[in-house]
């Protein structure tokens, strides 16, 4: 891919990005045969919550996170193909949120690049609440270069 990743945070080198490989579906088609703009947001949704999803005992974000901001540039069409590469990483992380960057690649190129900011919620599932120290170290494990 012809993106460098930077895998450095404060002289330490991290886990870095997760990456996967999404199937894309009949119905993420436009009539144009690029998929849909509003299916790259879902495609990003499904890369993260793969991405973020807790082990049975982790106790991360056991009341779950809400979307605060999302957005997303397309760099070039996307065509309808079996399957899309997707890369995943956390950019910032503060008291009570998190940012998220996906970046789309199909045939080693990149196709669209978005942030999504996160916000843990509280045990009533309403009010945001601090990140926990776990959370804060694994949310540190995936720190990636923020898109220049």
């Amino acid at each position: 891919m012809n993106e460098e990743i930077s895998r450095e945070n404060a002289g330490r080198v991290t886990d870095g990005p997760f990456e996967l490989s999404l199937q894309l579906r009949w119905s993420d088609m436009d009539a144009l045969g690029h998929v849909n703009n509003a299916r790259i947001v879902t495609l990003m949704e499904e890369a993260r919550l793969r991405w973020s999803r807790p082990d049975a005992h982790t106790g991360r974000f056991e009341f779950g996170l809400v979307v605060a901001s999302l957005q997303v540039d397309y760099l070039r069409p996307v065509l309808y193909r079996p399957e899309i590469r997707i890369r995943v990483g956390v950019v910032r992380i503060g008291t009570k949120s998190f940012t998220v960057r996906h970046s789309g690649y199909m045939d080693g190129q990149p196709v669209f690049d978005g942030t999504t900011v996160m916000v843990p919620l509280a045990e009533d599932g309403v009010s945001s609440r601090a990140l926990s120290k776990p959370e804060r170290g694994w949310l540190e494990s995936s720190l990636i270069q923020a898109r220049t």
